[in-house]
Formats: C-alpha cells, structure tokens, sequence
C-alpha cells in the first residue's frame, strides 16, 4: 500500500483554488477509480494516463488505483489533472522519488504518447502560484503564455518524460520564455474615414473618456469604419489591465501572446443569445463582455438583437462586472468594456437621405426605435446621427487626421483623468461626479434648461457631466464651462428621438 500527492490547480471563475491529487496504490483487482466531482474529461483522464505512462517507458501497476481530486466540493474539469495524476502514480509506486513532488504545482493533458498538449487557464493559474514559492510546470505553450505575468518559478515541459527527469534530478526543465512583445499593433487608419467630421469628433471624445457610444446612420455612412478604427485612438494596457483581460481569454483558450497588451476588439453577430453576450453554461464560461474586458464590444445593427439579450448589458455597462448565478455554481467576470453600436435610423435604414427611398410610416419607425428600451439608451454616454457622404465627399482625397495625432490627445486627457481620480471619466461613480465634475455658471444654467426641455432622466444627467468633462479634458481646461456642456448636450438629442 503506497500513498503520493500531487499539487495542481482547479478553475473556479477567474479564480485558481489550489487542487490535491491524492493517489492511492492498494492490493486487490486491477481497477482505477477517479473520486473528487470530476467531469467527463477528467474521468477520460483514466485511459490518457494508462496509454501516456506505458509510452514513455515506465510501468502501470496492476493494482487497485484511486485518485482523489480535493477538495470533493469543487468542479474538476478538463484535461489539466493529466500530469500530476500520471506522476502521482509514478511516486506511489516507487517509480519517481514522491518527496520531490511537494515543491511544484503541475497542470498539463497528456496524449497517449506522452506528451504535453496546453491547456486553457494557464495565465489565471499563474497569476495566483506567483508567491506561493513553488515552481508551477506546464506545457511549453502554456509555460509561454503563464510567462507573460512575471514570474521567474514558471517551467516549460514537453513531454511526460521530461517531467520525470526533472524530479529525478536528472535533466532539469528551461525555465518558461515569454514570447516577444515588441511586434507593434495594427490597427486601420483614422484618415480613411472621409468626411464625418462630427462623427470622428464623438469618437475621439468616447476614446477620451472610455465612453459608451451609439451611431445612427443608413446603410454605408460608414459607422462600421468608424468602430473599427476606435481600438487604434486608445492607448495600449497597462501591465494590470493587460493581464485582467488576457487571464479572462486564457479561460476560454483564446489567449495569443503575441497580442499581450492589446485591446480587444469583439464582434458579435445580432443572432448572439444572452449567454454568448454576457457568459453562463455549466460550470459559468465568460461571453463577449468578458472577452472585451479592457477592450471594445461592437454591437452592428443594434434593434436586430433581441431586446432581452441587450437588457442584460445594462448591469455590466454600470458595474463593470458581471455575476452569473445558477443552482450548483455562481461566478464572476470582469467585464470593463467600451461600448460602440450602431443602426439604421429606420427598418428600411433609409431615413432621411436624400435618395428619398425611405418609405416607412412614423409608427413603424418608431417601432424599430422602440427595440431599444429607454433604459438601455440611457446607459449610453454618446448617441449621434452618422449622415450619408454626398457624392463630391467620396470622390474628394482622404484628408483627415491620422490615428496617431488624435491618439496623442486621447492620451494627454487620459493621463489628466488618471491623475485626478485614478479612472477614466466613464467609470466615476455618481457621489465622484458630484464633486469632479462641477460645471461654472453658465454651464449649470444651461444643463438645467436642457434637463427641463429634453426631460433628462438623473443618469443621463451624470452622463451628460462626464461627457462634458473629458470635452474639457481634451481642451486642456480645469473647469467645465458652457461650450464643454453644450457639445455634451448635443450627443443626447437622439435619445429622445
């Protein structure tokens, strides 16, 4: 009768809890049995490990095995308790020397081979081992990946093999190389937007302040031009940010190195069900607003998503965060995204333009609008009217600004944010308003009448201040004054359309 331990880590939301594998060697019938609430991949684990140690030369007992993944409460699952339960067996039958087991955290899915396959979570597992003062083995793409938060205890593994011949101080593991950032980003060009002027205006401004913000416009204006091109006016991560929304794309295995620091851009087709927006299933997997964490969410043809499905944005849209809540298990995932959506101003999209082609009746119109309910547009910090380009406009030469020049100043407002309350303007709570975003005299005056005309709602009231606020930011000015609200003004005046 032989016992071995092996440490790993579970997944558990963004969280990492610590996992013992528990590996007991016993007389009696040939038999493997799995205990620990593992999943189906787990369970699969059994013939992985059977074919894995076979392959890579060493002996499977003939003996009654049980594995015990602890704690018994928590939801084993995927193929990343391979490695430590293949060395645990090892260990308990006096194959590889189990006191060496005690200094590492393992994770990795083994092929029948023997080798090292990556897994998903690599980077969130990493983020909690880094001061534990053990070394953490992974695959050598996942080792790769973990690299990337700074830790010096990360070692990279190809092959069940190569594990055993560390333990057996025999040929130690490289220590993990993260991967080259210097490659630079590409994003397109502010300049190949003609004309827009306003619209270009309303972005420079969302990209300022990390604004949510909402393009109304028929059908080629260019809406989708001007959202792609919003990643490339903001300024790359921070080393926090940037690990928060790699750890949350490392959970899904969508995680590219190469992109560490990078904003996310997200995409979702209008056909998106709630869980694929905001996440869910079982256990909890994060949606689109948690891949876009520190990035920006596009949202194309904004009335084409069911109504309950964009209803569930508007909690994350506030918090930040979103908490999933089932019967067995609740999780919670970051969600700090930048809201970009546009639409037609009409089901036909021809509202307004000059072709004349638009023939839909105002109860229709106001139908499509309808799609989108009051406290949804509310939530939205800019909402403008994105016209179609006459003829003269496209043919005439791009002359715009390039992204980098307007960068430039989305950078300098940012740095003035940051250090002023440590946060974009957008995410200002609404007692920081109160005392951050104070307007002078005329400016007051004219927020009150345009309450009173436009029957502002509190939010939206706070929004127009945060607006106006990085209007003042971008103009280098202290005070908020009249001008800075008046344009702030004008980006609501769809809302009440």
């Amino acid at each position: 009768m032989a016992l071995a331990i092996a440490n790993s880590r579970g997944l558990d939301g963004l969280n990492a809890p610590p996992v013992i594998v528990e590996v007991h060697i016993a007389s009696g019938l040939p038999s493997f049995t799995l205990v620990g609430l593992p999943d189906t991949e787990v369970k699969e684990a059994r013939d992985r490990v059977r074919a894995a140690i076979l392959n890579s030369g060493f002996e499977f007992p003939s003996k009654r095995i049980t594995v015990n993944l602890a704690p018994a409460d928590l939801p084993k699952e995927s193929g990343r308790f391979d490695l430590p339960i293949a060395l645990g067996i090892l260990a308990a039958s006096s194959q590889i020397p189990s006191k060496a087991l005690a200094d590492y955290e393992f994770a990795g899915e083994l092929s029948l081979s023997g080798e090292l396959r990556p897994i998903r979570g690599a980077l969130a597992m990493a983020l909690q081992i880094a001061d534990n003062g053990k070394c953490f083995i992974l695959p050598e793409t996942s080792a790769r990946e973990a690299a990337l938060t700074g830790a010096g205890n990360i070692l990279s593994a190809t092959s069940l093999l190569d594990v055993c011949a560390h333990l057996c101080d025999q040929n130690a593991l490289p220590p993990a190389a993260a991967v080259n950032l210097e490659k630079p980003a590409f994003f397109p060009d502010l300049s190949e937007v003609r004309g827009q002027a306003q619209a270009k205006r309303a972005l420079e401004i969302a990209a300022a302040g990390q604004h949510s913000l909402l393009m109304v416009g028929p059908p080629g204006s260019g809406k989708s031009m001007l959202a792609a091109r919003l990643p490339g006016l903001m300024p790359g991560l921070d080393i926090a940010a940037a690990k928060s929304s790699a750890a949350v794309l490392s959970l899904l295995g969508h995680f590219k190195p190469e992109e560490f620091g990078l904003r996310p851009f997200r995409q979702p087709h209008h056909t998106a069900s709630a869980v694929a927006l905001v996440g869910g299933g079982n256990p909890p997997r994060p949606g689109e607003i948690s891949r876009a964490h520190q990035g920006v969410l596009f949202l194309d043809e904004l009335p084409e998503f069911d109504r309950k499905v964009l209803e569930t944005l508007r909690e994350p849209l506030e918090t930040g965060r979103i908490h999933i809540a089932r019967a067995a298990h609740q999780a919670e995932f970051p969600a700090e995204f930048q809201l970009i959506a546009a639409m037609n101003p009409c089901s036909c999209g021809f509202m307004g333009h000059s072709n004349g082609k638009c023939r839909c009746t105002p109860d229709q119109v106001a139908r499509y609008r309808g799609k989108l309910s009051g406290p949804f547009l509310d939530r939205i910090d800019l909402l403008i009217e994105v016209p179609a380009l006459p003829a003269d406009a496209l043919a005439g030469k791009a002359d715009g600004e390039s992204s980098a020049t307007v960068r430039a100043r989305v950078e300098q407002a940012l740095a003035k944010q940051f250090a002023r309350q440590s946060k974009p303007n957008s995410r200002l709570t609404a007692g920081e308003v109160d005392t951050r975003c104070i307007p002078d005299e005329a400016g007051s005056k004219l927020l009150k009448q345009a309450s009173t005309h436009l029957d502002l709602s509190a939010r939206a009231w706070h929004r127009i201040l945060k607006v106006a606020r990085t209007i003042a930011d971008l103009a280098d000015s202290e005070e908020i004054r009249a001008p800075h609200v008046a344009e702030a003004i004008q980006y609501r005046r769809f809302a009440r359309g």
